[in-house]
């Protein structure tokens, strides 16, 4: 029988070798040369899944992004077990984007790497602008729900508050990712988180009703 070939697990496969030269060497350091010998493929392998290096930065980003929302709503589910307030979930889940240990640093300098590849190329433009208004659809969905059992405020918008949020954690990221490649500052990183900690619980200021 002829042999089956995952062609999404050689993808995903690509990306992975993607992210790490990235992380550890910088986007300028990726070829198709060095992506196929650390994924283990030839690299007509790596050219026949993707043709040009934008095109595997973008699957990379787009897996990048894809597992960060995973553990997300992860985070939604364990609260609903767990009986946590809207706020926790919150906090927890704009807490993945910030660079504050080799994981999280690790797609950062993936989510860099492609934002600076946005300004030349509309393709990958677009779906950083579909990121982010997905990020903020979710950030809206929670501050509804957080009006619906009071944790937020009645007369609170939550499309606004939702881009109050992304946009503080964005830049907050931003700042700490400028250097991402070396050992975080844990004082930065712990600054940071506080300060997005504080917004939510601005917005989230009220007691949770939905566990009686």
């Amino acid at each position: 029988m002829p042999k089956v070939v995952d062609h999404e697990a050689r993808r995903i496969q690509v990306a992975d070798a993607v992210q790490k030269l990235v992380t550890e060497e910088g986007l300028d350091r990726v070829t198709v040369a060095r992506t196929a010998a650390t994924a283990g493929f030839s690299v007509g392998h790596v050219q026949h899944y993707f043709p040009t290096k934008d095109e595997m930065l973008l699957f990379t980003h787009e897996r990048v992004v894809r597992k960060i929302l995973d553990r997300v709503s992860t985070l939604g589910e364990r609260a609903t077990r767990q009986k946590l307030p809207i706020r926790d979930v919150v906090v927890e889940g704009l807490s993945e984007w910030l660079p504050a240990d080799a994981r999280r640093r690790s797609a950062h300098r993936v989510v860099l790497a492609f934002l600076g590849r946005t300004v030349d190329n509309p393709r990958l433009a677009r779906s950083h602008a579909e990121t982010g208004r997905l990020i903020r659809s979710m950030l809206a969905t929670a501050v509804h729900n957080g009006k619906e059992c009071g944790e937020v405020p009645a007369d609170t918008d939550p499309d606004l508050a939702a881009l109050e949020l992304h946009c503080l954690t964005e830049g907050l990221a931003l700042q700490l990712g400028s250097d991402a490649g070396t050992d975080p500052d844990i004082a930065a990183s712990q600054a940071a988180l506080g300060l997005v900690t504080a917004r939510v619980r601005a917005v989230f200021s009220g007691h949770c009703r939905q566990y009686g």
